[in-house]
């Protein structure tokens, strides 16, 4: 196991914004102790287990404490991280180990029946790599020792799955990929620890009976913020967080002064959605757009759709223009939601915080979430639209033309059904509406 002795402020500074340099340390702690624990059991059943942690920081007798058990402690070598990992998978089969298995301590969901998978793969291929969703990889495991796969390298980017697969081909190695992970590394990735809560309790606050956290997404929307969300502060039993995509305005000023909690994540609607709701501690959730406003008393309606068996519902779309076309829009928007549980992010989706746990969240998609999302909620239980229609504005569709907006709406929509990537038909959005322009 490779972990880092957890000093706050030393350990996983990416997660310190959203948690504070104390949380991002003790989500470490919990995290170092997991895996090991994860393994006493098989451990106890099979005596030629060893485990080892290879670790940065701190020193063997606090590491001892913090892990506990009897396991060797070995300092990580100071070089770069290809060279740490070859070092210590040489040391282990330099002792005569019949097979390795390296493992991080950034995924929360790994537990011994991985290891067990690893090692039955083992028997059919000579590298086995657990595929971490940011292009790295959660673990490797090896029946002898390769130095060739950790060497030339770009450690801590996006390419290390890569190139570590296209090493590992021109070496003619049989491999194995285990099933993807996602690391916490960065704050829309916190919502996994909502998922294993009983683990992380001394990491996030806990959760708050009949209060509702209002997330709302914003990148440089200084022009928007006050007015539109000046009802929501201070309002009793709601909480607003700001999921900001990098503003480069006075956004996130804004924010601070009308007394909103405020998270940064990468840009990118799912991504700053997941961010807002892993630090939401209500459990009522409602994901709201910048220059969409809530209808008076929209938490009363909102519990009656939840109460009455619902595990997510939106409001009705009003669009705050008067021209007939976009009473068209409204009344198409309105009959899609009802009929077939499909929703747009401006009317509102609010939700039981639990069915975002259990659905991992958004996914990481720039544009569009609110469809994907709304997707996998209906195979989850009861979508249902409340009576009260928000007010959205309308700069969208006046900016680029009622129609062309509707056009490439759709557009999208059907190509995401279509199986078209959502980047690529990102890229087709901003070149067809720049065009209209």
């Amino acid at each position: 196991m490779f972990a880092r002795f957890p000093e706050p402020g030393q350990v996983k500074t990416r997660p310190i914004p959203a948690l504070g340099p104390e949380s991002a340390a003790r989500r470490q702690t919990t995290l170092t102790r997991l895996i090991p624990d994860a393994c006493q059991e098989k451990i106890a059943a099979v005596q030629s287990v060893n485990v080892e942690i290879w670790f940065a920081g701190g020193d063997s007798v606090r590491m001892s404490e913090l892990v506990g058990g009897n396991y060797r402690h070995n300092r990580q070598h100071v070089a770069d991280l290809g060279e740490r990992l070859n070092h210590a998978v040489a040391a282990a089969f330099a002792e005569d180990a019949r097979c390795v298995l390296v493992i991080g301590t950034d995924y929360p969901i790994i537990d011994a029946r991985l290891s067990d998978k690893a090692l039955v793969a083992l028997d059919t291929a000579e590298v086995v790599l657990g595929p971490a969703l940011d292009g790295g990889y959660y673990l490797i495991a090896l029946r002898s020792a390769r130095p060739e796969l950790f060497q030339g390298i770009d450690w801590s980017t996006a390419k290390v799955l890569r190139q570590t697969l296209e090493i590992a081909r021109r070496a003619n190695l049989r491999i194995c990929q285990l099933p993807p992970l996602s690391d916490v590394d960065i704050a829309e990735d916190i919502l996994i620890f909502r998922r294993v809560c009983e683990s992380f309790l001394d990491v996030l606050p806990e959760i708050q009976r009949g209060t509702v956290y209002v997330i709302v997404l914003t990148l440089n929307e200084a022009e928007w913020l006050e007015q539109s969300l000046k009802p929501l502060a201070k309002l009793p039993g709601v909480e607003v967080i700001i999921a900001d995509g990098g503003s480069t305005d006075a956004t996130i000023d804004i924010a601070n002064r009308m007394g909103f909690r405020v998270v940064s994540a990468r840009s990118g609607c799912g991504r700053q959605l997941n961010a807002g709701a892993a630090l939401a501690s209500g459990e009522v959730l409602l994901f709201l757009h910048v220059d969409t406003q809530l209808p008076a008393e929209f938490q009363s309606h909102m519990g009656f759709v939840i109460n009455g068996g619902a595990m997510a519902g939106a409001f009705r779309l009003g669009i705050d223009a008067m021209r007939r076309g976009l009473r068209w829009i409204e009344w198409g928007a309105n009959l899609r939601s009802r009929f077939l549980q499909a929703l747009y992010g401006d009317q509102g989706l609010f939700l039981w915080a639990e069915a975002i746990q259990h659905l991992r969240g958004f996914l990481h998609w720039r544009f569009m979430e609110d469809c994907g999302f709304s997707r996998r909620l209906r195979r989850y239980g009861r979508i249902q639209l409340a009576q009260v229609a928000v007010s959205t504005s309308a700069r969208r569709w006046l900016k680029l033309g009622l129609w062309q907006t509707t056009l490439i709406n759709q557009t999208c929509r059907i190509g995401l059904r279509c199986g078209i990537a959502p980047e690529r038909l990102v890229r087709w959005y901003v070149r067809r509406a720049s065009r209209t322009l």
